[in-house]
């Protein structure tokens, strides 16, 4: 009876972070697609007013290399992060 209760127990703490690491997820890639919208409006209005017209791959390339950046970064942030709190 004990032995089922602590495979109960385990089953339960496996289910919640399976679920708290899908939702984790979701709102991750909500985050991201917000942040998306925001870089290409940047890069319309800021960025292709100083391009010649019909220079579409020139302001795709500047917006693909912020994406780039910004995803470097905040997963090296977050790494460093992890490591801090498994020491």
């Amino acid at each position: 009876m004990t032995q089922k209760k602590s495979d109960n127990k385990k089953l339960s703490a496996a289910i919640i972070k399976q679920m708290l690491t899908l939702t984790t997820s979701g709102f991750g890639l909500v985050a991201a697609l917000a942040w998306n919208s925001v870089i290409q409006e940047f890069v319309n209005n800021y960025i292709k007013k100083y391009l010649a017209f019909g220079s579409g791959i020139i302001s795709l390339l500047i917006y693909a290399i912020i994406v780039t950046a910004l995803a470097v970064t905040v997963t090296y942030q977050l790494g460093k992060l992890e490591e801090k709190f498994e020491k």
